[in-house]
C-alpha cells in the first residue's frame, strides 16, 4: 500500500509509505490520499487528522517523475492539476488537519503542506522547489504558499533557485510555514498529542471554527463576518450544558 491508515480515539493517521521512493506520490498514492479525504470528511467518528510519512530522508518528493504524468491523455481543456486531490480542503475537510514534516520537503510536497491547519517539522527537514532545475513552471506550489502567508520574497526564492534554495526548519518557522520545531523523535509524539488535545474538543465547535477561517482567507470582511456569525449560530446549536462537575466547581470558587 503506498499509503497507511489509522483511526484510534477520534484521530486518523495517514502515513505516506512509499519511502523507497522518497514518498513521491504516483497516480495509485493520490487516487488512494482522495480516497482517504472523503473518508476522513464523511465519517464523524473522525475529529483530527494527522498526516506523516515513512522512512529516514523524507516526508515528500513531490511528483514520480519516474513513473510520468498520467493525466496527459485528457483533452487539454480537461486537464486538472492531479495534485490538488492530495490536499484536504478540496476536498472540504473541515476537521483539523496536523502536518509533521521530516527530511525533504519538495515542490508538490506543498498539496499537504500549504492545506493542513496546523504543520509543524523536526529540525532536520529543508523545504525546496525542484521544478527549476527540470526547465518546469512552478505555480500551484508557491501559490499556496502565497495564500498560506509566506512573504513574496520568501516564495520568490524559494521557486526560482530551485534545488539550491533550501528554507530551514529554523527559517520555516520564522516564516511561519511550520508553528513549532521538534527533535526528530518527537515529531510524531507531539503530532500525535497535538491531535489528541484537539479531538477531546467538541467536534461541532471545531469544524466550524476550520471552515470560518479557511473560507474567511478568500472572502472580503463583510461576507466573512456574516458567514461566521452563521456558523457561529449553526455550530452552537445544541451544545451541551457545563457538566455538573464543573459546575460545582466555579460555585466553590465563589463561596
Amino acid at each position: 500500500m503506498t499509503v497507511l491508515f489509522d483511526v484510534a480515539d477520534h484521530v486518523a493517521t495517514i502515513t505516506l509509505n512509499r519511502p523507497e521512493k522518497l514518498n513521491s506520490f504516483n497516480e495509485k498514492m493520490t487516487r488512494e490520499i482522495a480516497g482517504l479525504w472523503q473518508r476522513v470528511r464523511d465519517d464523524d467518528s473522525i475529529h483530527v487528522a494527522v498526516v506523516r510519512a515513512a522512512g529516514d530522508r523524507a516526508f515528500c518528493t513531490g511528483i514520480d517523475v519516474s513513473e510520468g504524468p498520467w493525466w496527459n491523455d485528457q483533452n487539454e481543456w480537461n486537464q486538472e492539476d492531479p495534485g490538488v486531490l492530495l490536499g484536504p480542503k478540496q476536498h472540504r475537510v473541515w476537521k483539523p488537519v496536523i502536518t509533521a514534516v521530516h527530511g525533504m520537503a519538495a515542490g508538490g510536497a506543498m498539496y499537504f503542506i500549504n492545506e493542513s491547519d496546523i504543520v509543524i517539522c523536526s529540525d532536520d527537514a529543508t523545504f525546496f522547489d525542484p521544478h527549476a532545475n527540470g526547465g518546469m513552471v512552478s505555480a500551484l506550489e508557491p501559490v499556496g504558499m502565497l495564500r498560506r502567508g509566506v512573504p513574496l520574497g520568501d516564495v520568490m526564492r524559494w521557486a526560482l533557485l530551485g534545488n539550491e534554495e533550501r528554507i530551514t526548519a529554523a527559517t520555516a518557522l520564522r516564516l511561519g510555514l511550520v508553528t513549532e520545531v521538534v527533535t526528530r523523535d518527537a515529531l510524531w509524539p507531539t503530532a500525535a498529542s497535538l491531535a489528541a488535545e484537539i479531538a477531546s474538543r467538541r467536534p461541532e465547535a471545531i469544524q466550524g471554527t476550520v471552515r470560518a477561517i479557511w473560507e474567511a482567507i478568500d472572502e472580503p470582511w463583510v461576507v466573512s463576518q456574516r458567514h461566521g456569525l452563521a456558523y457561529t449560530q449553526l455550530g452552537n446549536r445544541g451544545r451541551p450544558n457545563t457538566p455538573l462537575a464543573e459546575r460545582e466547581r466555579r460555585e466553590r470558587r465563589f463561596r
